[in-house]
């Protein structure tokens, strides 16, 4: 019986205990948990970028809004998704991470070897393929290392060049070089080699420039690869010789220009315009900018911030009816607003492939706090001629006038009257064929090009722009 009761009353104890435990579980309030704020560490930089895109991007009112885009992309990333149909309305907005890397792009600053390639297929069966140089910078690792115009690279760093590497091959720092010949109509290797490092060098955009006496003409020539300002001078001293000598007849090959600065190839305009006397503050080009942008610089500045007048130049060579202008996938930009702008008021005459139809430009866009390093170069403005014109702005470019592709081996130097765009040039203008000595003479070969477009080792320099600095 003592133990009945002894039982009983632990089993109460129990009851009761577990009682209160389970009320206890039931009335105790959880504490509060404070939520992780979730924060975007691109959102002020990816504003900052869509509010300036709003303002000065050409195609501004094709933007997508703020609130419709992803402000948490990397913004490098994010610059590319307000761009009005990219890839082909607009192929050519870019932003760099590093604001000093993209000013030395547009100023002709890199790191390269220093050769101009055109890729030929080596054999019907178009699997391998032989880097041919356009041509060679001056005072680049290339040209110390002996390589010019012409010379053939088979292998790089012992690779056979192929469709699937061609582009990317050249990406190295240092490269082993497999040289080769052209022989009978075959590319060969011949055993040598050279091994070159990239460095940093300052592009100098005048490749040859020469006068040559044919069928009583005085002809003038200039390869120029950029326009860049700090070359303009040497292109004053150069129209300067040609006037000098003469020269009646001006052939610029600008088949490896990608563009450059506005102001350099106004400069190249005046150079060359016919009667310039007559032309000085008469209307070489405008430029078209969004509304937007639009209203503030009439607001500001009123008609000089959109017309470009010309200007005197005393090297302008004054008498000349024509020009020639040698043309291929590379001719862009800058390039083709110097034909643009002379077309109205001389006979330009294009020689080679159809242009790369480029008829917009841009300007740099930074963070004037320096919050960010990257610098913006989005499309900003459309150029058309004096008398409006602007109509080569596609794919198709500027159609020549002599269909001419840059595929006849081997190469001749670069000026030489026997070169095959500039002896083209000279046929025109002496009514027959340039005829070349018998030292001269050799059998020329066609063979098949893999791209229309020559490409460096360094693709920053194959950009094809036009720029300024904003007003």
């Amino acid at each position: 019986m003592k133990h009945f009761k002894r039982m009983k009353k632990i089993l109460c104890i129990l009851i009761l205990s577990a009682g209160f435990v389970a009320c206890k579980k039931e009335t105790e309030t959880p504490k509060p948990t404070t939520p992780t704020a979730t924060t975007n560490p691109n959102l002020a930089a990816n504003t900052w970028i869509h509010e300036v895109m709003s303002y000065y991007y050409l195609w501004n009112s094709k933007m997508p809004s703020i609130s419709g885009t992803n402000t948490s992309a990397k913004s490098t990333d994010y610059f590319y998704t307000l761009l009005n149909d990219y890839g082909k309305t607009d192929r050519f907005s870019w932003i760099d991470e590093s604001y000093t890397n993209l000013q030395n792009q547009l100023n002709g600053v890199s790191t390269v070897l220093g050769v101009k390639n055109n890729a030929f297929y080596t054999d019907d069966t178009k699997t391998s393929l032989a880097f041919v140089l356009a041509y060679v910078l001056k005072g680049s690792p290339a040209e110390k290392a002996g390589l010019k115009r012409g010379d053939i690279i088979l292998k790089v760093d012992d690779q056979t060049i192929t469709n699937s590497n061609y582009t990317t091959i050249l990406s190295n720092q240092t490269l082993k070089l497999g040289l080769g010949d052209f022989s009978n109509g075959a590319f060969v290797s011949n055993g040598k080699s050279v091994t070159v490092t990239k460095v940093e060098l300052q592009t100098n955009p005048i490749l040859a420039d020469t006068i040559i006496a044919w069928s009583g003409k005085k002809v003038g020539y200039l390869a120029y690869s950029q326009f860049l300002t700090s070359f303009d001078d040497s292109l004053r001293a150069i129209f300067g010789r040609f006037k000098s000598a003469g020269v009646n007849e001006l052939v610029l090959d600008f088949r490896y220009n990608g563009g450059g600065y506005v102001v350099s190839s106004d400069l190249i305009t005046n150079l060359t315009v016919k009667d310039a006397a007559a032309k000085v503050g008469k209307l070489m080009n405008k430029k078209v900018y969004n509304d937007t942008y639009a209203a503030y610089l009439e607001r500001t500045s009123g008609t000089s911030a959109f017309e470009t007048l010309f200007k005197s130049e005393p090297n302008n060579l004054g008498t000349l009816n024509r020009v020639f202008v040698l043309t291929a996938g590379n001719t862009a930009s800058a390039s083709e607003l110097v034909i643009n702008n002379l077309k109205p008021f001389m006979e330009v005459i294009l020689i080679g492939e159809n242009t790369y139809g480029k008829n917009v430009g841009s300007f740099t866009i930074t963070d004037p706090n320096k919050r960010w390093n990257f610098g913006l170069q989005p499309i900003t403005f459309l150029t058309a001629n004096a008398i409006g014109e602007s109509n080569y702005g596609t794919v198709s470019g500027f159609t020549p006038n002599y269909l001419l592709a840059d595929n006849v081996l081997p190469y001749k130097t670069l000026g030489n009257p026997s070169e095959t765009y500039f002896s083209k040039a000279l046929s025109i203008i002496g009514g027959v064929a340039y005829q070349a000595n018998s030292t001269e003479r050799v059998i020329k070969y066609t063979r098949t090009l893999a791209s229309k477009e020559s490409f460096s080792d360094n693709k920053w320099l194959d950009r094809k722009d036009m720029w300024m600095d904003p007003k």
